[in-house]
């Protein structure tokens, strides 16, 4: 029995408990995330150009806290307001259905001014003039100074020359008065133009309160309540301006212009406007947590509808079932008392993935259900592992412990080397993912942790409580291949042709789509998912859109069966036309709006940037790693492989006309992961047979390698393959891509470790 046996029945027992403890009841400790419950995140930006030099060092983390405060006031469970860069605001709000009211309360400035109104006719005519000028239109000429010429002389006037009176005017018109602004209201369908004096006598930072009330005519109205510095402010300048117009700004926009009738000393005021009852809850709402210090710009706007939420979850959970399934009885079936061993472990690995996302606090997202529902498969390969090598032990004519405990020491470098380079990529792909893609990476990360630890720890210890049980314990199992001996290699050139040929046809492909490769992550625009309550044609979906100005939009249908499900790309923003179509299309609550994905050109630019650095990280990573464990030549063998598996998955990925979003990034990530994991098995069985045949000559022993491997990579390529086919088949249109790209992916990983990695090495090493 291993020394350290009761330490780690302790540990495993501690895990355990705490995971139990950390994930009970799990509807209040596992998170979910937006994709799966609804809701939307908002990407803003602040404008830290538009404020003081001196001002910008706090400015955005004051922008997190006055949205917050917004938020609690708006009555969001379990919202999610977070710094992301020195200028860069990340909101998430989940259960939101009402996306323009919650853009509008996130986004507003709420910079609220009290300006004084000129009455001076000669101001307010240069003023006019100045505007008119700047419109390009004929104005009227400022307060006249002379009496205009006789009516006997009107040939006289035509005569002059234009030119001579030009230069005068012009510098008339051109110049609004200095200290002023003009600006127009409109109230209750009264449209005026005002000049203002630039500078407040009043601003919101004496803002103690903001409720709503009603005017005599019962219209809402925003009720205000200064401190006592800004009382003592309003009631000089009501007394000063008596008779008066006194203009009410909020964020640059006139909302009204009461006549000053008397004195307000009480510090109280109002503003009105045509507001519905819920725009003067709104206006009071933002105005008592506060204006922000700076503007900020909607750079990203993600939205799932509640519906797509509940069926993204059940078919999560479906998919996730089959999965698991299959990895649960195929285990005890081949293996027999192994894989029943496995099941247990695999159980309790679960349970501490699960305890470990609640610890850490993590949303569970449907990319995260994906990436675990592919850890469970990827789990069993490290006892797949152990199992093929405990086989062989027992081959040898070793009692079942001494092969269990050899079999345990030899498979753990290709274990936790495989492990440790999908991690890398898993860590890369969090640093530089976002949204549900960082789901993934968390989730994908707990996995491969979690997975080593059932694998290495927990089996060995039940095996180790048998064996001191029953030292000839009977370990039978299955037996899919008995010393296979294929020629792999022998033919590997024309394996290169094909390869080359291949990919050759896939990358034309993807260059002749050119940016119909690419989702709106990548392009910029809007991404506009609709569920027509009746069955509608792609013909009428279009004729609505370009009655609306969409005529450009790009319609598909959403799903390979559905019938009244549309998704529609614009270049621009422009979510309400889309719904101006909709509603024509088909009535008032004739659809439903299922998602939006509103990606600005910057945020677009910084994703790609995101994204290609992902992937030279984690392949420069890889290669250094290889490079430490193995040898050089190695190391570049196994990244030349993947980056064959990574081009191979994009053209067929082109191929089949589908487009390069985040997920299908992680996607990528994940089979490089995969992919090296499955060359790393091989290659440490190639630098194990090194040590025992000294003299065989290197292919052949590279061949030998490949076919004592050849059951794992079987095995393990079945399991995982068939995990991925349940997220494909059941997990819905919302994450098939993904799941399709890995499927390519994990395929061509099977044949890229025999016939890319292992076959480079042996010409490498000829050289």
């Amino acid at each position: 029995m291993d020394k350290y046996y009761k330490w780690k029945v302790l540990l495993i027992i501690a895990v355990i408990a705490f995971s139990i403890w950390r994930v009970y009841p799990p509807q209040e400790k596992i998170h979910l995330g937006l994709d799966l419950q609804g809701g939307m995140q908002i990407l803003l930006r602040v404008e830290l150009d538009k404020i003081p030099a001196d001002a910008r060092e706090d400015a955005t983390n004051r922008v997190v806290e006055i949205i917050r405060n917004r938020i609690d006031e708006f009555g969001v469970r379990e919202p999610v307001i977070t710094k992301q860069a020195k200028d860069l605001v990340v909101v998430q709000l989940p259960g939101i259905t009402d996306r323009e009211r919650a853009k509008e309360i996130v986004g507003k400035t709420a910079h609220l001014e009290f300006k004084l109104v000129s009455d001076d006719v000669k101001l307010i005519s240069q003023a006019e003039a100045a505007m008119a000028h700047a419109a390009g239109t004929v104005a009227p000429p400022p307060i006249p100074t002379v009496q205009p010429e006789p009516e006997t002389e009107p040939k006289a006037e035509a005569e002059t020359p234009p030119q001579t009176e030009t230069p005068a005017a012009e510098v008339v018109v051109a110049t609004m008065p200095e200290g002023y602004e003009y600006k127009t209201i409109s109230d209750r369908g009264r449209t005026e133009s005002l000049l203002l004096k630039k500078e407040p006598v009043l601003t919101g930072d004496h803002l103690v309160n903001a409720s709503v009330g009603f005017d005599q005519y019962g219209q809402p109205i925003v009720q205000l309540s200064f401190d006592t510095e800004g009382a003592k402010i309003f009631d000089r300048v009501t007394f000063e301006n008596i008779g008066k117009r006194l203009a009410i700004v909020l964020d640059g926009k006139v909302d009204t212009a009461p006549v000053i009738r008397d004195r307000i000393p009480n510090g109280q005021a109002q503003i009105s406007g045509n507001f519905s009852s819920q725009e003067a809850s709104d206006i009071a709402l933002v105005l008592r947590a506060g204006a922000l210090p700076a503007p900020v710009v909607i750079e990203e706007e993600r939205t799932v509808g509640p519906t797509l939420g509940r069926d993204s979850v059940t078919k999560g959970i479906k998919s996730g079932l089959w999965g698991a399934l299959f990895v649960f009885t195929f285990m005890p079936v081949y293996y027999l008392l192994g894989g029943l061993i496995a099941d247990i472990a695999l159980l309790l690995y679960i349970i501490a993935t699960f305890g470990a996302l609640a610890a850490f606090k993590a949303s569970l997202t449907l990319p995260g259900i994906a990436g675990f529902i592919l850890s469970i498969g990827m789990a069993v390969d490290a006892n797949i592992l152990i199992f093929e090598r405990i086989r062989e032990e027992l081959q040898t004519g070793k009692t079942p412990r001494a092969a269990i405990s050899a079999g345990y020491h030899k498979a753990f470098s290709a274990i936790f080397d495989s492990n440790l380079t999908t991690l890398i990529t898993s860590v890369i792909l969090f640093i530089f993912g976002t949204g549900p893609v960082k789901g993934f990476a968390v989730t994908l990360s707990i996995g491969i942790i979690a997975s080593m630890f059932s694998a290495i720890v927990i089996t060995r210890a039940i095996f180790d409580f048998l064996t001191s049980k029953n030292p000839n314990l009977n370990f039978k199992m299955l037996q899919l291949l008995k010393k296979p001996k294929f020629a792999f290699l022998k033919n590997r050139f024309w394996a290169y042709g094909f390869s080359v040929f291949t990919l050759a046809i896939g990358v034309g492909s993807f260059f002749l789509r050119g940016q119909e490769n690419y989702g709106v992550e990548f392009t910029g625009g809007t991404l506009v998912q609709i569920r027509y309550a009746k069955v509608v044609s792609s013909e009428e979906v279009r004729s609505a859109l370009e009655k609306v100005g969409l005529g450009k939009a790009q319609i598909q249908r959403f799903g390979m069966e559905s019938e009244n499900e549309f998704v529609v790309k614009v270049s621009g923003r422009d979510t309400q036309k889309v719904e101006e179509a909709s509603k024509a299309l088909s009535g008032e609550g004739g659809y439903e709006i299922v998602r939006v994905d509103s990606i600005g050109p910057a945020v677009s630019r910084d994703l790609t940037k995101k994204a290609l650095w992902a992937v030279f990280w984690s392949s420069l990573g890889i290669l250094v790693y290889l490079a430490w464990r193995f040898e050089w030549k190695f190391a570049l063998a196994a990244v030349v492989a993947l980056l064959h598996d990574t081009l191979f998955a994009f053209g067929v990925y082109s191929l089949a006309g589908r487009e390069i979003n985040l997920p299908t990034v992680a996607a990528i990530l994940t089979i490089m992961g995969y992919s090296v994991n499955d060359t790393i098995v091989t290659f440490d069985r190639v630098r194990d047979n090194l040590k025992i045949f000294r003299k065989m000559p290197f292919r052949e022993l590279v061949e030998l390698s490949i076919n004592e491997t050849l059951s794992r990579t079987i095995l393990t390529s079945l399991t995982v393959l068939f995990a991925t086919s349940a997220i494909f088949f059941f997990g819905g249109g919302a994450i098939n891509d993904f799941a399709f790209i890995l499927l390519i992916g994990f395929c061509v990983g099977i044949y890229s470790t025999i016939f890319v990695a292992s076959a480079l090495i042996v010409d490498l090493k000829a050289h």
